[in-house]
């Protein structure tokens, strides 16, 4: 069973981030060590979600057109019939990642555009590119809509429009048999924490580290590694008290290995500031009022929580899309 679980995330890592490929290989063989089901192609986690991992997708929540709405997106979209999507399949599980077919991106955020193109009565034909390259094909008009985990900031608005669709949120991750209970900031002082490079949850510590300092106490020791792989070896060994990283793949590696748990989640904005998630057009290009209204209709027929239930992020739902909303605050 080992064996042959090792030789599929050598496949998956072919095409997708050695980050995703070690988060699958850990989960798998902690369920088959804990005796739960599995198939090789669904994984059973202790919060109740049976994980679907094909490429088919059977279980995928699908919900009406809409002509109302799908009157709203512009005639050149309309008359392509399609609604060009890109995103990064670089996340790790469960938000945009590789089915076990090595090349289908599944997860949350494939699930959310599928259900905005039902609306819009189009068919999704997705793309994926590097993060960066998101942008420059939204820019350039070869890519309609960039839906992968984006969160709103005062910079992108400049030249892009948002509607809103989850919230950004960041998890504390610990061993599962640490015993500690954090309160509030203070409580890093003196811990050695795993974060991100280059991340809000990064600013995020650093500025927890100033006011801590600032007040007598030791700052927290930052640690940087090269992947998602990694920092739960380190934790999983005790080199890392904990991990600071996006909230859904905390809750996706927490609940499906029972190595790790949550102790607390914060806005991945900051204090003063509820971070959002939001799908992404080119600024003034029509297409913005109908993704939100889109949104919108799943939400009151109720798709829209089942299709974060799926992926065990119903507790990140948004009670409306919003469009352009306040977003971080430029950086000096």
């Amino acid at each position: 069973m080992t064996t042959l679980i090792t030789q599929k995330v050598r496949a998956i890592t072919t095409r997708t981030s050695r980050a995703a490929a070690a988060m699958i290989l850990a989960a798998a063989l902690m369920v088959s060590a804990c005796s739960e089901p599995t198939s090789g192609d669904t994984l059973k986690a202790d919060n109740g979600v049976t994980f679907d991992l094909t490429a088919q997708q059977s279980g995928r929540v699908t919900t009406e057109k809409v002509d109302a709405i799908a009157a709203l997106v512009p005639k050149a979209i309309r008359d392509r019939g399609t609604l060009r999507v890109s995103g990064s399949v670089d996340s790790v599980p469960p938000l945009d990642f590789y089915a076990t077919d090595n090349a289908t991106p599944i997860g949350s955020e494939p699930d959310i555009a599928n259900l905005v193109a039902d609306v819009l009565g189009l068919k999704v034909e997705r793309s994926n590119y590097d993060w960066a390259q998101n942008f420059v094909k939204i820019d350039s008009g070869e890519t309609d809509l960039f839906l992968s985990n984006v969160t709103v900031t005062e910079e992108r608005k400049e030249k892009y429009d948002f509607a809103t669709y989850r919230l950004d949120n960041l998890a504390l991750e610990v061993p599962k048999n640490s015993d500690w209970q954090y309160k509030d900031r203070k409580d890093i002082a003196g811990k050695r924490i795993g974060v991100d490079s280059g991340t809000n949850q990064e600013q995020l510590l650093v500025d927890w580290n100033a006011q801590n300092v600032a007040a007598g106490l030791k700052p927290a020791e930052i640690a940087y590694f090269e992947n998602a792989g990694d920092y739960y070896l380190a934790l999983a060994s005790g080199r890392l008290d904990g991990y600071l990283g996006p909230n859904p793949t905390a809750v996706y590696h927490s609940s499906s290995t029972r190595e790790t748990k949550i102790v607390a989640t914060f806005s991945g904005a900051g204090d003063k500031l509820q971070g959002e998630i939001a799908a992404l057009t080119k600024k003034d290009n029509g297409l913005i009022q109908a993704v939100q209204e889109a949104i919108n209709h799943t939400i009151e027929n109720g798709t829209y929580q089942k299709a974060l239930d799926r992926w065990g992020l119903g507790g990140e739902a948004v009670k409306s899309s919003v469009i352009n909303p306040p977003g971080l605050p430029k950086t000096s």
